[in-house]
C-alpha cells in the first residue's frame, strides 16, 4: 500500500517537471520568433509634395541661393498648401494655338515629375544673394556671407531671342538655368538641356564658370553654409530710363565687383538683360 502510495506521487512529481520544462521551452521559442522592430527612417525629399494635376500658375520665384523655385498654386487639393517648392525645375513654353484658346501659366504634374509651363511673358521673381568671403571672428575660419539680397525678375521664353536659339525645343519639356545676373530683367537662359546636368554643362561653356545656384551649393558644402551677416542693408541703384525691356542678338552682363565680392566677366549668351526696369531691393536680419 504505501509503495503505491510513493510510486504516485513520484509519477505526480515526474509528470509536473515535465509541464513546467516544456512551458518553458515554449516561452523561450516563442520569445526567439517574435520579429524585432527596425525601422529605417525614410529620406526626406527637398521637393514638396503634390498629387498629380494641372495647377493654375499665380506667382513664380526663383532663388539662386539653392536654385530653388517656389510656385504659388490655385486649386491645390484639399490639405494641400498653396506654395509649392521644388528644385531642378524642367520648363516649356506654350504654343500660340495654347495661347489663342485661352490657356494661361500652369504647373502640370505627371507620375511625380512636375513641368512648368509658361506664356511667353512670364516673369519669374528672381532673388538674387550677394556673396562676400569673410574671415569669422568667432572661429578664424573663414566663410562665405550674404551681404544683400536683390530682387529681379526673370523671363525664360521672353522675345525672339529664345526661339532662334533653340527654335522648336521650347514647346518641349527642358531643364533651363537663368543667364548671368545684373539688374534691370533677364531675359532668356543661360544653358538648357534634357537634363539638369546637361543645362549647367552648357552654362559652363558659354560663360567659362558655374550658375550661381551651383557655385552656391558648392559653397555650401565647403564652408557649411551661406551665412548671412546681421541687419545688412545694402540698395543696388538701377537705371530709371524706359519701362519696358526689349533687346536682341545675344545679351551680355556687367557686373560691378567689389573687394572679395563675387563677379562674373561679360560674356556672350544666349539670355539677356536690358537693364530698363528698376527693382526692389531686399535686407536680412538676423532671426
Amino acid at each position: 500500500m504505501i509503495f503505491r502510495q510513493f510510486t504516485a506521487l513520484l509519477m505526480a512529481l515526474t509528470l509536473c517537471f515535465s509541464t513546467v520544462s516544456c512551458g518553458t521551452n515554449s516561452s523561450k521559442v516563442t520569445q526567439s520568433q517574435q520579429p524585432t522592430s527596425n525601422t529605417t527612417p525614410t529620406a526626406v525629399n527637398n521637393t514638396s509634395a503634390i498629387a498629380d494635376g494641372r495647377y493654375p500658375l499665380q506667382q513664380a520665384s526663383y532663388d539662386d541661393a539653392d536654385g530653388t523655385y517656389s510656385l504659388t498654386l490655385l486649386n491645390t487639393p484639399p490639405g494641400t498648401p498653396p506654395l509649392y517648392r521644388v528644385s531642378n525645375l524642367q520648363m516649356a513654353r506654350l504654343t500660340e494655338e495654347q495661347i489663342a484658346q485661352g490657356e494661361k501659366s500652369y504647373l502640370e504634374v505627371k507620375d511625380n515629375t512636375p513641368v512648368l509651363y509658361l506664356t511667353e511673358d512670364f516673369k519669374i521673381d528672381y532673388i538674387h544673394n550677394v556673396t562676400e568671403t569673410r574671415e569669422n571672428p568667432q572661429t578664424g575660419q573663414t566663410e562665405t556671407v550674404v551681404v544683400r539680397q536683390e530682387s529681379n525678375f526673370w523671363s525664360p521664353f521672353a522675345g525672339a531671342l529664345a526661339g532662334q536659339a533653340i527654335g522648336s525645343l521650347l514647346f518641349r519639356p527642358q531643364y533651363y538655368v537663368p543667364p548671368v545676373y545684373q539688374p534691370g530683367g533677364l531675359r532668356g537662359f543661360g544653358g538648357y538641356g534634357n537634363t539638369y546636368n546637361g543645362a549647367v554643362q552648357r552654362y559652363r561653356t558659354t560663360y567659362n564658370a558655374p550658375p550661381a545656384a551651383v557655385r552656391n551649393r558648392e559653397t555650401f558644402r565647403t564652408t557649411g553654409g551661406l551665412r548671412r551677416t546681421p541687419s545688412t542693408t545694402v540698395r543696388q541703384p538701377a537705371p530709371s530710363t524706359g519701362t519696358k525691356s526689349t533687346g536682341s542678338g545675344y545679351g551680355t552682363s556687367r557686373l560691378k565687383t567689389g573687394p572679395g565680392s563675387s563677379s562674373t566677366r561679360p560674356r556672350s549668351g544666349f539670355g539677356t538683360s536690358p537693364g530698363v526696369r528698376r527693382a526692389p531691393t531686399r535686407s536680412f536680419r538676423r532671426r
